[in-house]
């Protein structure tokens, strides 16, 4: 873990971690019941989140931070069952 994941993830907010994701979730299941796709939803997500971060952030501790998640992904942190 490097300092910009310091910044980007706090341990001490896991129950707001889990709020977020609940009201994101939410958000999937009814774009769902409205006909969208999940992977327009998706990468509408990711731009939002993206452009959240860098707001809050900058350029340059969110462009660190990304470079991170291709091993993340490789490693399942973002899976819910058997990897492809």
């Amino acid at each position: 873990m490097n300092d910009n994941d310091a910044l980007l993830s706090d341990p001490d907010s896991s129950a707001i971690k889990q709020a977020a994701l609940s009201y994101v979730t939410e958000a999937f299941a009814e774009a769902e019941l409205d006909g969208l796709d999940s992977d327009y939803m998706a990468q509408a997500a990711l731009f939002a989140a993206f452009h959240e971060l860098v707001s809050l952030y900058g350029e340059e501790p969110v462009a660190q931070y990304a470079e991170g998640l291709p091993e993340r992904i490789r490693g399942g942190a973002f899976s819910s069952g058997p990897k492809h």
